[in-house]
């Protein structure tokens, strides 16, 4: 299990002229349509309590109006709630002076946004290295450190060119740089790629998991798009009306959903991206000669069984046999629908 890097613990966001006066309402039952029609409130955030680990990508996902992105701007206080704690290693950034919250901002944690935020009338080299410069950090070395990482995005050529002469997904890739050259052990990312075409989306999202198997970052990633979540996430959280819904695994999300709510969500996925062998493996070991990692995906595995003309294969984690999958388990779990509540699971 890894280190918990940030903890969100019973948070609430409510909107409007007393909202404090308004959290026993909501802890008493009070849906976000009575909290409006009857106090003229929002709740934005509903007893949020989410353990993000280090070093992992935690995805938060729902539709218009979950309270995805206001949940986001809690984490480096961009918006003050209303009630809860916000930590990270273990420290209250709710508690924070305004000292040490600049201070948190400019160190600690980064924000790649869905517009870009880019600062129209400086070129890229100077974008990227605008968190160094106001840490206050000499201009070469500023200009040496962002090098790196325009370098590390594929911008190589365009350090002088203005965000007006670039492409969407090239100030996109301005954006991630910039977050990345201030070091900060947290990546904020709201939206970050919603804005660009399918496949300038894809092209970013493999730019991300690339520079993450090297970097190791916590990284928090708002989205709305599922397949999104699921090709990125170590961990997803699905918000709705301001409260958490499910959170677990991509596994665990598409195996066994919480609720119809998510159920909807998955319902068109492509099973055979998203499941391993893992999950759907059995007891017992394959004398077919054929292994598989067991983060291998269905969508892997199967054509590498076909190939080997076999109907099973042993399941390997760090070199170890821990179970065997057939070619009816795996099938089984492209064509059976996720369960309703109170099914049996047959799966791991």
């Amino acid at each position: 299990m890894s280190d918990i890097k940030v903890s969100i613990k019973n948070l609430y966001k409510i909107f409007g002229s007393n909202p404090k006066s308004m959290v026993q309402h909501v802890e008493n039952g009070c849906s976000k349509a009575d909290l409006l029609a009857n106090h003229k409130h929002v709740l934005g955030l509903n007893n949020v309590n989410i353990n993000i680990p280090a070093r992992q990508i935690q995805v938060i996902m729902g539709l218009s109006g979950s309270g995805k992105s206001t949940l986001i701007r809690h984490f480096n206080r961009l918006i003050e709630p209303t009630a809860g704690q916000v930590l990270v290693d273990g420290e209250d950034v709710l508690s924070m002076s305004e000292d040490q919250l600049r201070d948190f901002r400019r160190n600690k944690m980064s924000m790649v946004f869905q517009k870009f935020a880019l600062l129209p009338h400086r070129t890229v080299i100077d974008n990227v290295s605008f968190g160094l410069k106001i840490k206050g950090l000499p201009v070469e070395e500023q200009h040496e450190r962002a090098q790196k990482w325009i370098d590390r995005v594929g911008l190589t050529g365009f350090e002088q060119n203005y965000p007006a002469q670039l492409s969407g997904g090239m100030q996109q890739r301005v954006g991630l740089a910039r977050a990345l050259a201030t070091d900060a052990d947290i990546l904020l990312m709201d939206e970050a790629f919603s804005a660009l075409d399918p496949l300038i989306r894809n092209d970013m999202q493999d730019i991300l998991l690339k520079l993450q198997d090297e970097l190791h970052k916590t990284i928090i990633f708002i989205t709305h798009d599922l397949d999104e979540a699921l090709r990125i996430g170590d961990n997803i959280v699905i918000l709705r009306d301001g409260a958490v819904i499910q959170q677990g695994a991509p596994q665990e999300i598409v195996l066994d959903p919480a609720d119809d709510y998510v159920r909807d969500f998955i319902k068109d996925i492509n099973r055979a991206r998203v499941l391993n062998v893992e999950s759907v493996m059995e007891e017992g070991t394959s004398d077919s000669g054929l292994s598989f990692a067991s983060t291998t995906t269905l969508e892997e595995a199967l054509p590498a069984m076909a190939a080997a003309n076999v109907t099973s294969a042993n399941v390997e984690q760090d070199g170890t046999v821990i179970g065997m999958v057939t070619l009816n388990d795996m099938i089984g779990g492209i064509a059976r629908p996720a369960r309703h509540e109170g099914e049996g699971v047959t799966y791991r």
